[in-house]
């Protein structure tokens, strides 16, 4: 990889992290550095709607972003987009989007709207949609499974091992877990990755985790690929993996 790259972990709603990230990648590599955004867009955090704008506008500007799909910008979808709501088959049961442990309740509550102790799914459906703009649901839909570039695959939560990377299915690259964090294997590129929380960005062989618990108000990661070093960027400057 010749060029500068950097990729971001999950963002959960939190705008003003969002924020402080795209500045570290401002003052490192330009207003014009590529970002390849790992998912998870919404829930839990206080502003998703904020988040979601910043995301969509960049798009909108032609900025050199891509932005990968996770679980919750799927439930999110699901949840607005007609025929709607859409619940997703991988939920526990009795899970769905609005229940308190997913988030959804939050990412309501940043377009003003606050769900009360009785009413049908259909009716805050509905209510929902007619507070998230048109943009915004643009950009949900538009979101990318995957992207593969020198040597690396960036998804959201993973791929199943075994599997060539053009055949995975958006199930597994939203929603996969232990199955592909306990595999060794080389999967054909390293997975650069999000969706399971971990207290620092995790470098392994076959795979780099992003996700350091943003949605529950830990820092934020960035990474760096430049040749072939891979580095976090912080405040103080890049640190090297590996």
């Amino acid at each position: 990889m010749t060029q500068k790259l950097y990729a971001m972990g999950d963002i959960h709603g939190q705008r003003e992290m969002l924020e402080g990230a795209l500045s570290l990648i401002e003052a490192d590599g330009g207003r014009d550095a590529r970002i390849v955004f790992l998912g998870d867009y919404v829930d839990r955090g206080p502003d998703s709607k904020g988040v979601i704008e910043i995301l969509a506008q960049g798009v909108a500007e032609g900025r050199n972003w891509t932005c990968i799909k996770g679980n919750h910008d799927r439930l999110f979808e699901w949840f607005v987009t007609p025929p709607h709501p859409r619940n997703d088959p991988h939920l526990i049961i009795g899970y769905d989007w609005t229940h308190p442990n997913i988030g959804g309740r939050e990412t309501m509550q940043s377009y003003g709207i606050e769900v009360p102790e009785r009413i049908r799914s259909k009716e805050l459906a509905d209510e929902v949609r007619a507070k998230v703009p048109d943009h915004h649901l643009t950009f949900l839909n538009g979101l990318k499974l995957s992207h593969r570039e020198a040597g690396k695959f960036f998804v959201h939560a993973g791929v199943r091992p075994g599997v060539p990377l053009a055949d995975q299915v958006e199930d597994d690259m939203v929603w996969i877990r232990d199955e592909f964090l306990k595999d060794t294997r080389d999967h054909g590129a390293l997975v650069v990755h999000g969706h399971t929380p971990v207290d620092a960005p995790e470098l392994h062989a076959n795979r780099l985790n992003l996700d350091t618990g943003a949605g529950k108000g830990h820092p934020l990661s960035v990474a760096v690929f430049e040749g072939e070093e891979i580095s976090i960027l912080r405040e103080s400057g890049r640190v090297r993996l590996g």
